[in-house]
């Protein structure tokens, strides 16, 4: 493992875990940090130098200055950040797997400098959550309204009962997980970022990546309803299929890593996934 110690790396805890020729970015969603993706890591690392990291907003994250609500008012400012990053790594033609929020970042970040990525895999990701029209993006404007009601109100009892909805019940470890990296992050940064998240509409953005992608999704995902995957996939301009990972929730990293690797080595070409 290289631990990078310089500028945005260091402060977004960058690593490169792995030797491979090729490079592969995990990017974490909401609430999370790079530890959502310690049960594949070791697989990926046998294949790829593997570039974990946490966002600003991340409870993991020491310099709570680093998340400036100004600056972070859209999804295009972490795009930025990621195009920074990966810049300073000086990786290039990467596979970018972008998890809930992220997807939607990566796409940005394709458009953006397209030659920085090889393939997206998009995770549970969606371009818009509030419903409308004939688009279900699975939340009505009231909803949204009354989770950013009850994070204003009480953020540590809204995040306990969002983990658990937003998880598999069926894996109360990954639960408690996700629980604990949601309650480490700040406040102060938990409210600016909802507000971003959930009254995001990023649908215009989708025909203009060009980027082959591969869209997953579990058959059962409270966040994000399975007809989201196919309009990304009926949208996005590049070459994109969707594939569905039979479990429920919004974690299939967590809940179900061994789905989740063998739909990531069948798109990616490797298949040695063990059976730890």
């Amino acid at each position: 493992m290289v631990v990078l110690e310089q500028g945005l790396s260091t402060a977004m805890n960058a690593k490169i875990i792995g030797s491979g020729s090729e490079g592969i970015v995990l990017a974490h969603g909401y609430g999370a940090d790079q530890s959502v993706w310690d049960k594949i890591l070791p697989h990926l690392a046998q294949h790829y130098r593997v570039l974990v990291f946490d966002w600003t907003f991340s409870g993991a994250v020491k310099d709570p200055n680093l998340f400036d609500p100004v600056k972070y008012t859209s999804y295009e400012a972490f795009a930025n950040d990621l195009i920074a990053l990966v810049d300073e790594i000086n990786l290039q033609s990467v596979v970018f797997v972008g998890h809930s929020m992220s997807g939607m970042i990566g796409c940005i970040a394709s458009i953006k400098r397209p030659e920085l990525f090889k393939r997206l895999i998009l995770v549970g990701a969606s371009p818009r959550y509030i419903n409308i029209d004939d688009y279900e993006g699975g939340f009505e404007k009231s909803d949204v309204e009354q989770i950013i009601l009850n994070i204003e109100s009480n953020y540590e009892n809204w995040a306990t009962a969002f983990a658990s909805l937003v998880v598999d019940q069926k894996d109360p470890l990954s639960v408690d997980k996700f629980t604990k990296c949601l309650r480490r992050m700040r406040p102060e940064a938990a409210l600016p970022v909802a507000k971003i998240i959930f009254y995001s509409d990023e649908r215009d953005i989708l025909d203009k990546v060009m980027t082959p992608c591969t869209i997953i999704q579990t058959t059962s995902d409270i966040v994000v309803p399975k007809s989201v995957a196919f309009y990304m996939q009926n949208k996005i301009k590049g070459q994109s299929t969707v594939e569905i990972i039979e479990t429920d929730g919004h974690f299939p990293q967590l809940t179900a890593h061994l789905q989740f690797l063998q739909v990531l080595g069948n798109v990616l070409g490797f298949s040695d996934l063990g059976h730890n």
